[in-house]
């Protein structure tokens, strides 16, 4: 994963993949990475980033 979580999130979804929210507390989030063409998981990330908590405050996921 880079050390942008938001460009990370931004990046699967252009490649066609999904991302979910795992975990969510006021202050950090875990955020589980799905394939696209079956959903499986292949990735997960914890992160307490502001811009990151910013950009997924309303959602739940890519999808």
């Amino acid at each position: 994963m880079s050390d942008d979580p938001v460009a990370t999130l931004q990046r699967w979804e252009d490649a066609g993949a999904h991302w979910a929210v795992i975990d969510r507390h006021t202050a950090s989030v875990t955020v589980g990475l799905y394939r696209c063409d079956g959903g499986e998981e292949v990735d997960r990330f914890w992160s307490a980033d502001p811009r990151l908590l910013d950009y997924i405050r309303d959602r739940d996921g890519s999808f």
